[in-house]
C-alpha cells in the first residue's frame, strides 16, 4: 500500500507561512539531499486548490536539476470544489472535493510510490480524521516568527507518535510522526 506523507516547514513556535523568507538559510546540502531523497519516492503530489495553484505559477518553470526534474514529471492531484486549470502545471487530475475520502483510498490501494503533500491544512485534516495520512515530516529551523498561519488548527486535534527525529548542522529538525488517533 502506498504511503501518503505530509512535509511541511514549520518555525520552532509552529508558523509555516512565508517559509521563502526564514527556511532557506538553513537548507544545506544535507537537507536538500533528504529532501530529494523523499520527493523522488514519492510518484504523486496531492494538493489542495491554493497550494496547487501557487506551485503552478513557479514550478513549470523549474528543470535542469534531479528535483525539479521529478517533481515536474509526477502526477499532481488537486483537490477542488471549484474550476482548476489543470493545463497549468502538467500531469495534474483534479479530486473533487467530496469525492476526497474516496479517491484517496483508491489511490493508496493503487501500485506506486508515495504520495506527497507540502503543507498543512484542511487537507491533511481531513486525511487524518480519515485514517489515510501516514506521516507528518516536519522540518523546523531554528527560528521563531512570532506570529503568522499555524502548522496546526483546531480541526487537526488528535495524537501522534514520533517516528523518526534528525538533526542537521544548520541547527534545523526534521521531525517525522504517524497520526495515532483522533480524539
Amino acid at each position: 500500500m502506498r504511503q501518503i506523507v505530509c512535509f511541511t516547514h514549520a518555525t520552532l513556535d509552529g508558523y509555516i507561512d512565508d517559509p521563502h523568507k526564514w527556511s532557506l538559510q538553513y537548507s544545506d546540502e544535507e537537507l536538500q539531499d533528504y529532501g530529494l531523497k523523499m520527493t523522488l519516492a514519492a510518484d504523486a503530489l496531492l494538493l489542495g486548490r491554493i497550494t496547487y495553484e501557487g506551485m503552478a505559477q513557479a514550478w513549470p518553470t523549474r528543470a535542469g536539476n534531479p528535483f525539479a526534474d521529478h517533481v515536474n514529471s509526477i502526477t499532481k492531484y488537486v483537490v477542488a470544489s471549484q474550476p482548476v486549470d489543470t493545463t497549468a502545471w502538467d500531469p495534474t487530475v483534479v479530486i473533487a472535493g467530496p469525492d476526497l475520502l474516496d479517491e484517496v483510498s483508491r489511490l493508496k490501494q493503487a501500485e506506486g510510490g508515495d504520495i506527497l503533500i507540502w503543507g498543512t491544512g484542511q487537507l491533511t485534516d481531513a486525511l487524518a480524521a480519515a485514517g489515510l495520512l501516514d506521516e507528518y515530516r516536519i522540518d523546523t529551523p531554528p527560528v521563531i516568527k512570532g506570529g503568522g498561519e499555524p502548522l496546526f488548527r483546531p480541526a487537526s486535534t488528535g495524537t501522534v507518535e514520533l517516528l523518526d527525529t534528525k538533526v542537521f548542522a544548520t541547527g534545523a529538525v526534521v521531525h517525522a510522526y504517524r497520526p495515532a488517533s483522533a480524539p
